[in-house]
């Protein structure tokens, strides 16, 4: 199906943690669309509420995207200007939205899609980890129990760097099975970036598993691990 219109999607980054960290674009944007999706409403409203904006949110998430797709899609038919963000970041990444932009691109709508680029946790851990960068891969969260062997056997053969997010109640046990199937290699760890009590470290995965914390932790792990065999030249 094809239509003729002018609505537009705006993908909307946002800060990562420090609120400070959007750009002016961004702001304008959320001041001006006729709503704005986001992932959770109470987070966003932080934003907004800092920065004196009052536009209307709808929730889009993991558990309602496919059902509020049509009623997106109809507002974008009748010319509506739509503002996507996550809770941190940029959407779509490993976050809620890609099912709507994948249905928009799926079905030949002529909608304006549109990237409001900024702050991304993957790109900002690695551009201060140390490791290479000129060629890695992302992966986002690995399976919780179903699938998970099989990507960790997948990402030990690639030769590049790998990052990986994880939460604090399962980070311990990843850098376990990181161990166990890619062998001891060089990693670095983000913590809570560009919040108050933001934490890096880096080093080798054996030292991090042999000296696990065991106190619960608060916040989203950025985790890059080197490929096999790297040393610091």
């Amino acid at each position: 199906m094809s239509t003729v219109n002018i609505g537009t999607l705006y993908v909307v980054s946002t800060p990562i943690g420090n609120l400070e960290d959007i750009n002016s674009r961004a702001l304008h944007i959320l001041r001006d669309v006729d709503y704005v999706l986001c992932e959770d409403t109470r987070v966003t409203k932080k934003i907004l509420r800092k920065y004196s904006i009052t536009s209307n949110l709808i929730s889009l998430n993991e558990k309602n995207e496919i059902k509020k797709i049509p009623k997106i899609v109809a507002d974008l038919d009748n010319d509506k200007r739509i503002a996507l963000v996550s809770d941190a970041g940029t959407p779509c990444i490993s976050d809620p939205g890609f099912r709507l932009i994948s249905h928009i691109k799926e079905s030949n709508y002529l909608f304006n899609i549109i990237p409001i680029p900024g702050a991304t946790a993957s790109i900002a851990a690695l551009s201060v980890s140390g490791l290479p960068s000129d060629s890695f891969y992302f992966t986002g969260f690995l399976p919780k129990k179903k699938g998970r062997n099989k990507k960790l056997k997948e990402i030990s053969k690639f030769d590049c760097s790998i990052i990986l997010y994880e939460s604090p109640y399962r980070v311990n046990r990843t850098l376990s099975d990181l161990l166990l199937y890619l062998g001891n290699r060089k990693i670095f760890i983000a913590r809570e970036m560009t919040k108050l009590f933001e934490e890096y470290h880096y080093g080798d995965l054996l030292t991090f598993v042999e000296n696990k914390n065991e106190k619960k932790l608060k916040g989203e792990f950025v985790i890059i691990i080197a490929k096999k065999g790297y040393k610091c030249e």
